[in-house]
């Protein structure tokens, strides 16, 4: 084999070679501790479920019989694990910790967070959210398909403000170069919402993917009362594709009808294709565009417009 394939192979196992070595699974203990991955495995799963059938554990670790019961067999030595049948089908096992079993992998848990955060510790607060959302990519990518995390919008808490400018900051930052002059521009946006907030002209959402947030919005007055503004729609890179951005948007639009509003405008920047994409769907024309210098780039600003 030759070609980028087999580029991409080696890349991938020199990225196993490198995390395997990093979380010291190939150690003689995991975290230190006198247990093998595969036993460290099976004692966490059981503490998750209390009892567990042994046939599914099997089939959640990907475990052979064979292999399985010796492990299982390991663990009920040191007095971990209690092996039993089920008592109403003899041909069923189950399998649950005991008390010194479940503190043992409170042990392990412990460890495993504690090595864990070392590891997160060497890394800035940038680098850190980098990591973590491309390991939630590869999951995503290589990982068994599982049902789709459930999007909701809610309204902004304390803490929120602040998070929207960052990822504002960060995300144009990495997808477009854009400077520390962006990210200023968003704070003073977010602190005139916060210092004159009217509820019934103005709102905001914070959208939560599986219980994260990976996007907002905001709905404010726009250049006479009866037009609303559209600002600040953004969402996390790993979240696209779940309809976040659609949704916010049709949430601001349904915001500014029943507030009121007779249309809606938005500034954006013609680089920006996928926010102009989710805007020309939501019915938003373009009306004007003109060149500037902003940002550390020379771009062509653009206003958006639709009636209600």
């Amino acid at each position: 084999m030759t070609g980028p394939l087999l580029d991409r192979i080696m890349q991938v196992r020199a990225f196993n070679r490198l995390y395997t070595g990093i979380i010291g699974v190939l150690e003689e203990g995991l975290v230190g501790s006198e247990y093998s991955l595969g036993e460290a495995r099976v004692l966490y799963e059981l503490a998750q479920e209390g009892v567990t059938e042994v046939a599914e554990l099997r089939r959640r670790l990907d475990l052979d019989p064979g292999y399985a019961s010796r492990l299982l067999g390991r663990l009920e030595s040191r007095g971990l694990v209690v092996r039993e049948r089920h008592e109403s089908d003899g041909r069923r096992q189950l399998a649950r910790l005991t008390e010194a079993g479940r503190a043992e992998q409170q042990v392990l848990e412990e460890r495993t967070i504690e090595q864990i955060g070392g590891l997160l510790g060497r890394l800035t607060e940038d680098d850190q959210h980098r990591l973590v959302t491309s390991m939630r990519t590869i999951s995503h990518l290589v990982g068994p398909r599982e049902q789709a995390p459930t999007l909701v919008l809610r309204p902004p808490r304390p803490g929120d403000f602040g998070w929207v400018v960052q990822r504002n900051g960060a995300i144009y930052a990495q997808e477009y170069g854009w400077d520390a002059t962006y990210e200023a521009l968003v704070a003073r946006i977010v602190a005139d919402y916060v210092d004159h907030f009217d509820p019934a002209r103005e709102a905001a959402w914070i959208a939560e993917l599986g219980g994260e947030r990976v996007g907002c919005v905001f709905c404010v007055r726009g250049s006479d009362e009866r037009t609303a503004k559209l600002r600040l729609l953004v969402v996390e890179p790993h979240a696209r594709g779940h309809g976040v951005g659609t949704r916010l948007v049709d949430e601001c639009l349904a915001f500014a009808r029943a507030h009121g509003y007779t249309a809606m405008e938005l500034w954006t920047n013609d680089v920006l294709a996928a926010a102009r994409k989710i805007y020309r769907r939501a019915g938003f024309e373009l009306v004007d565009s003109q060149p500037h210098r902003s940002f550390g780039h020379d771009l062509v600003g653009e206003i958006w417009r639709r009636e209600l």
